[in-house]
């Protein structure tokens, strides 16, 4: 085990040696990178206040706001402010482009597609969506908001795309709140489960794609499970331990003639994973190159599931197991669509892109500002999030550049359009 984490270390020291010449023209190449997604606003300095508001959130500002970023550029704070909280252009032409790029850049066939919700603790009430309730980031239940983020996952690279707003029925039931934050008229709740079904439908033709997967939120709900096998969706999705679960490849004692035949009983899929022997686990290499070893053990089965009264189909579970320093084990647990001949290192691959999610999302608000923002509005905090996504897409490409040792700046895969960005 001290072998493994002292790889994993030498990797990850190797990993932040950046060449001194990296930086050479980083300024004219983050200019060419906005360009394409800054053209989809209507007035010039809109467009000049988008390059502005990037460049701030890729700087080393400790804190990421529109103030400070205002100040690093020796500005005035009310323009950008009233860009980012008040004025009212429309992002969605951006994480169009955005996705355009993401699909064009990393695009595989059998890329994968992560819902992962990630809450932003905060203070007070008068915050749009604020409410006490699940925050990931606390580990615990806590005032906080929530968004619904989607990411794309290849063999290359991973990057976010998309998001939504989680508004809770509180909020969706409180006229004056909502008016109060800008919350567009005809918003009505809608779970994370439908966010996540409408970001699928709306993107998964343009990123290329085999799978969907998402941690156990996403999974437990056997509906969102059906609504992905009516879209001819392939999933993977984490579910809690306690899912119950009835193992349709185990063997039951032979019947002695009289009444039905007996049916393997469902239990909980933490105890169905503890009955296996210790040989029945295949250790897999999750390992993304060649940098050393990272391994997973895996066993699966087809299963029928249930919960209260009603059963599910037929489905495939398959349970994962890590090896934690103290040398206990982690365990995970997911659900299926997939046949039951498909390889575990496939199953695997697909469980760890879930995790690489997390990674973009913590690298975001470390370094592309996500959770930096100071805005109390739907529109403020919409348009935040979408410029942060480009930040954390730039330093994807830059990232890139330097494995590569591309020395050229970045070009869009399709022509661009005039704009006026100032430097």
């Amino acid at each position: 085990m001290e072998r493994l984490f002292t790889l994993r270390y030498r990797e990850l020291m190797d990993e932040a040696m950046v060449r001194p010449d990296s930086f050479v023209g980083i300024i004219q190449r983050l200019e060419s990178f906005v360009k394409p997604f800054a053209d989809n606003l209507i007035r010039s300095e809109q467009r000049r206040h988008a390059w502005e508001y990037v460049a701030g959130l890729l700087s080393n500002l400790k804190r990421k706001n529109t103030e400070m970023i205002a100040y690093l550029h020796e500005q005035d704070r009310q323009p950008l402010q009233k860009f980012i909280g008040q004025t009212n252009w429309d992002p969605k032409p951006m994480i169009g482009e955005l996705v355009r790029q993401v699909g064009a850049t990393l695009g595989e066939a059998d890329g994968v597609l992560v819902i992962d919700p990630s809450g932003f603790p905060k203070q007070g009430r008068d915050s749009v969506g604020v409410d006490r309730q699940w925050c990931g980031r606390q580990g615990k239940i806590d005032n906080c908001q929530v968004g619904i983020y989607m990411g794309y996952v290849s063999r290359n690279e991973r990057a976010l795309v998309d998001f939504r707003l989680y508004l809770p029925k509180a909020w969706c039931r409180d006229r004056t709140r909502r008016k109060k934050c800008g919350v567009p008229k005809g918003t009505k709740f809608r779970t994370r489960h439908e966010m996540a079904l409408e970001m699928i439908k709306e993107h998964g033709a343009t990123l290329p794609h085999a799978w969907i997967t998402g941690d156990d939120e996403m999974g437990k709900s056997g509906d969102f499970r059906g609504k992905l096998r009516e879209m001819k969706e392939r999933y993977l999705l984490a579910v809690p331990g306690n899912t119950l679960v009835r193992d349709l490849d185990a063997t039951m004692p032979p019947c002695n003639g009289q009444g039905r035949p007996k049916k393997t009983p469902f239990q909980r899929a933490e105890n169905w994973a503890k009955a296996f022997p210790e040989k029945a686990w295949t250790t897999i290499d999750v390992r993304d190159g060649e940098k050393g070893p990272l391994e997973v053990q895996m066993i699966k089965a087809r299963v029928q599931t249930k919960k209260g009264n009603r059963l599910g189909p037929e489905e495939i579970v398959v349970a994962f197991r890590e090896r934690q320093r103290d040398g206990s084990f982690k365990h995970d647990y997911a659900l299926s669509n997939a046949t039951a001949d498909t390889p575990l290192a496939e199953f695997a691959r697909v469980f760890k892109a879930e995790h690489r999610i997390e990674e973009c999302l913590k690298r975001a608000k470390s370094e592309a500002g996500l959770a930096d923002y100071e805005v109390r509005t739907w529109e403020g905090w919409h348009h935040h999030q979408t410029l942060s996504l480009l930040a954390s897409w730039f330093l994807t490409r830059e990232k890139q550049r330097g494995e590569k040792n591309i020395s050229e700046p970045h070009r869009s895969p399709s022509p661009p359009r005039p704009c006026t960005v100032a430097a």
